[in-house]
């Protein structure tokens, strides 16, 4: 790590995506049997849609013949999409089985299909090396759909590159000013943490506050468990990074010197953020999040009133980091520079630089590139 830290430059600010990786691509509900819908993946357009048995497909979104966009056309038949502007039709493989005006078909008529799966609640897709595209890499968010656990999410259109909210999620510091009435407080800054790589290649930054005031967020929620409870509390974030996007943050209060950070947490409340980034552009992504508990899983109140608070706080992240990215269009010559609470997110580029070289994509002239 100290090799990472040592200059404290970070040159690539606009940080190339690996194409090597599953990206959720949406909800399981977005995509269905009764029409398309287009997602852009990595800089790839993909026409969506689900066979009448239910399976998930996804189709390069440029039909064979003019490129036109298939996700303005029809389903037809139990798999097969029709172009809105010709009508050539492809099945789930992406092999075109019918032209207007013709019964030999062109053998070479075919659209790229895109291995998906569909896990947690999502629907993954891999825009890379079809011979890579193995299931079991798909990050572990098992708590999106685990019956031990309720809550809910949704998706924001952020405008910016991936990397800034990867930054943003892997120092929660910035909490204290970005979210000052609801979720900060100034025992961020104060209290210390601790970064580790491990032994599976993710990356785990972990900070306690003990015997500290509630912010209002956790007071609402360590009264919707213990109505009426007053007093101070010992505080959590367990930041779980997998690679290349996708983090999930154990948070929660206890009430303080009750035993929450030697492992009993049944006097406190228990959240996980999840957060998965699929980057669209360089300077646009599809952020997917949700807010799931472990206490009170039978309130649909709950639930809401979460997703609702979480999405409020989660607007001030946006609004913070779109000015980010325009800032960093306005001053392409500047240069990051790292302090220590950007521990974590320095292992992160780096674990992307090298997803990035493997793909012989890597960022030119980034220190992290250099680093050994």
């Amino acid at each position: 790590m100290a090799e990472l830290m040592a200059s404290g430059k970070v040159a690539a600010k606009i940080f190339p995506h690996p194409l090597n990786a599953w990206y959720a691509v949406a909800w399981d509900h977005e995509v269905t049997s009764k029409g398309l819908m287009s997602r852009t993946v990595a800089g790839k357009p993909m026409a969506l849609y689900r066979t009448t048995d239910g399976r998930p497909v996804a189709l390069a979104d440029a039909c064979w013949h003019r490129l036109a966009p298939l996700s303005m056309g029809k389903l037809v038949g139990d798999d097969e999409v029709q172009c809105p502007y010709h009508g050539l039709r492809f099945n789930s493989a992406g092999r075109c089985t019918a032209m207007p005006a013709q019964e030999t078909l062109n053998p070479s008529a075919m659209v790229p299909s895109y291995p998906v799966v569909e896990r947690h609640r999502y629907l993954w897709v891999w825009p890379g090396d079809l011979t890579q595209a193995d299931p079991d890499l798909i990050p572990d968010m098992h708590q999106m759909d685990d019956p031990a656990w309720a809550g809910d999410g949704l998706m924001i259109e952020a405008p910016c590159n991936y990397q800034l909210i990867l930054d943003n999620l892997m120092d929660l510091t910035h909490e204290e000013f970005v979210h000052g009435s609801s979720i900060g407080q100034e025992e961020l800054s104060e209290s210390p943490f601790r970064t580790r790589l491990e032994d599976d290649g993710s990356v785990t930054v972990e900070r306690w506050m003990l015997d500290v005031e509630p912010p209002p967020f956790w007071r609402k929620n360590i009264r919707d468990r213990f109505p009426g409870f007053e007093g101070r509390v010992d505080r959590w974030q367990i930041i779980h990074y997998y690679a290349p996007s996708t983090i999930c943050i154990d948070v929660g209060v206890a009430r303080a010197g009750t035993g929450a950070p030697e492992g009993d947490r049944s006097q406190g409340v228990n959240g996980y953020v999840m957060n998965t980034i699929t980057p669209e552009t360089d300077r646009t992504s599809h952020y997917f999040w949700a807010f799931m508990r472990n206490y009170r899983l039978d309130s649909q109140l709950i639930t809401t009133q979460l997703r609702e608070g979480v999405k409020g706080v989660f607007a001030e992240d946006e609004a913070m980091l779109a000015a980010q990215q325009a800032a960093i269009d306005a001053n392409p010559d500047h240069e990051f520079y790292s302090l220590n609470i950007d521990a974590g997110g320095m292992w992160v580029r780096r674990i992307l630089d090298r997803m990035l070289q493997a793909e012989s994509r890597a960022p030119v002239g980034s220190p992290v590139g250099s680093a050994r």
